[in-house]
């Protein structure tokens, strides 16, 4: 995808999210994830906030469970 210089639309079309992505909640970039409408920003929040969960250390386990 780098290669091909695709943009984050054409990334998101083509690839598959985790089907419990959707479950991913709280707040990256001072944004809300629940809260965003635009389903393409949704996407690429639930990257950052993975991505930032992951730089923390936290396992991916525990930030993206449901919540009980």
């Amino acid at each position: 995808m780098i290669d091909k210089e695709v943009d984050f639309e054409t990334f998101f079309k083509k690839c598959k999210l985790n089907p419990n992505a959707h479950l991913i909640t709280g707040t990256i970039c001072g944004y809300r994830i629940e809260d965003l409408e635009s389903p393409l920003i949704k996407q690429a929040r639930f990257m950052d906030k993975l991505v930032d969960e992951l730089a923390k250390g936290r396992k991916m386990k525990k930030c993206c469970a449901p919540k009980k």
